[in-house]
């Protein structure tokens, strides 16, 4: 395959996976090799083991980072604090994009960022959706309620109020009826305690757990 061709292929493709180039084409000896070697070139980026983006100044879009940690880790879904700052339901923004899913816990380095992967139980695989990004893309992310429940989760004393006071969370884009049901569903005494923190603090606003103010 020539470098040309390729392009053709993956024209519009934020990233793609070897078993593409393969889609509907009769076999291509040293295909692997010869993507190995325009990724020295500095053609292509590799992502990880059969997973490649184009590399400026060859592609045409540029992949966002929700997709592409979806890509990573099939199975997973963008949550955490990654996806409250993408609901603007924090005021910080976070530059290392969360999952949580089905891999054991990890973190990948990669030519278009840092992407860390926590595993969560399937019965808590649930309150993500399928969100539209930028450029006809999209990924699969929690909702603001599950994204805050699978921190808590995961975070060591995350019902304590403290901790959840310091995230400084914007109430108005979390859902006290869906965030109880959330956290009720789980069947987690720990998240039902953190969840009625928050609502207690969403319905009075005026009270010690308000967020604090941006400086």
């Amino acid at each position: 395959m020539k470098f040309t061709e390729l392009l053709e292929i993956v024209a519009d493709e934020p990233v793609f996976e070897t078993g593409f180039l393969r889609s509907g084409r009769t076999s291509e000896p040293g295909l692997e090799a010869q993507l190995s070697r325009w990724c020295v070139a500095g053609k292509l980026l590799r992502l990880r083991r059969g997973l490649f983006a184009l590399a400026p100044p060859y592609r045409k879009v540029i992949p966002h980072p929700f997709l592409v940690a979806n890509r990573l880790s099939p199975g997973s879904y963008v949550s955490g604090l990654s996806a409250l700052a993408f609901a603007n339901a924090i005021p910080e923004y976070v530059p290392e994009v969360t999952s949580c899913g089905p891999a054991r816990p990890h973190v990948r380095e990669t030519p278009l960022g840092r992407f860390s992967y926590r595993y969560v139980k399937s019965a808590l695989r649930t309150g993500y959706r399928l969100v539209d990004l930028v450029e006809g893309q999209r990924a699969f992310v929690a909702r603001p309620e599950k994204a805050f429940l699978d921190l808590a989760h995961l975070q060591p004393g995350g019902d304590a109020p403290a901790w959840i006071d310091e995230l400084r969370l914007n109430f108005e884009e979390l859902s006290p009826a869906r965030l109880r049901a959330a956290a009720a569903a789980t069947g987690s005494p720990k998240l039902v305690r953190a969840a009625a923190h928050i609502i207690r603090c969403a319905s009075d606003p005026g009270s010690a757990c308000e967020p604090l103010p941006v400086t």
